[in-house]
């Protein structure tokens, strides 16, 4: 048994299904089943059984997922004492969404870095909120940045609570507020379809009886900026991101409904290295000066 088949193991634990184990693995769902069938063979037992379209765990396999969860936590906390000890070498890792990004690297981790020097600070760019989850089971991220609300295995600093405002060209004959109903057949610039942070969308909008007309679907959102500077597109974005859209000359209005998230700092059930606490520690001075 190895270290791969041990993140295997918890993570179709986790996902209860092949297909979202797979997915949360970055891998293909024939090699993960593949890779449990050996592993079974290997220990002469069976770990998962199916059932429906998911597999549970079984008596023996729960034993097998608990130790390989404190395997993995052994292991990460190893790595951690190694690079907090060699200032000089230190990372840390921060898995964020593309819309939170610009915030952290603006408002979160100057303070963080004038602090610590040596710490190399790694940015885990993710697909949305299930990204970000996904990156910190699997250990790819010490720390993740994300919208609530996350699953309950993880543990949540909030931050802040962010609007979700409109912004649009100016010269549109629009109230501000903006109610939800008149954002029905207008052009967005939206993220890519079968992607998380479309989906989310989506679901917002379908809430309301909204289908907007997709004018550009991309993830970069210096893209959705220069959609609304050409005046071809408006967009959806939180208020803390948006003043680069009013220096742009744009229009913030707020919706109405006010539609709000939490934004918050996230991580594993585990002991958390020195270096992500130096973060959290940076952070909670922050809110409090």
């Amino acid at each position: 048994m190895n270290l791969q088949q041990l993140r295997y193991v918890v993570a179709t634990a986790e996902h209860r299904t092949m297909t979202d184990a797979a997915r949360s693995l970055y891998i293909a769902q024939p090699a993960l089943s593949r890779a449990i069938r050996d592993l079974e063979r290997e220990l002469g037992m069976t770990l998962f059984a199916r059932s429906g379209r998911g597999v549970v765990v079984t008596a023996q396999g729960r034993r097998v997922v608990k130790l390989a969860r404190e395997a993995l936590e052994a292991v990460h906390e190893i790595e951690g004492l190694a690079t907090h000890g060699a200032a000089a070498e230190a990372e840390l890792r921060i898995a964020s969404t593309p819309t939170l990004e610009p915030g952290l690297a603006a408002r979160l981790l100057p303070a963080y870095t004038a602090e610590h020097p040596g710490v190399r600070v790694h940015i885990v760019r993710c697909d949305g909120r299930d990204g970000v989850v996904s990156a910190i089971r699997d250990q790819r991220a010490d720390l993740g940045l994300t919208d609530l609300p996350v699953p309950p295995d993880l543990v949540t600093h909030p931050l802040e609570r962010q609007e979700i405002v409109l912004i649009s060209p100016p010269g549109l004959d629009l109230p501000s507020p903006v109610p939800m109903a008149r954002l029905h057949g207008m052009r967005l610039a939206l993220p890519p379809r079968g992607t998380a942070r479309r989906r989310e969308l989506d679901a917002m909008l379908g809430k309301y009886g909204v289908t907007p007309a997709v004018a550009l679907e991309t993830d970069e959102r210096h893209g959705w900026l220069q959609a609304a500077r050409s005046g071809q597109a408006s967009l959806l974005w939180y208020r803390g991101m948006a003043e680069q859209a009013v220096r742009a000359g744009l229009v913030v209005r707020s919706l109405d409904p006010a539609v709000r998230r939490v934004i918050a700092v996230v991580h594993a059930r585990r002991r958390l290295t020195g270096i992500a606490q130096d973060f959290l520690s940076a952070i909670e001075r922050g809110r409090a000066a």
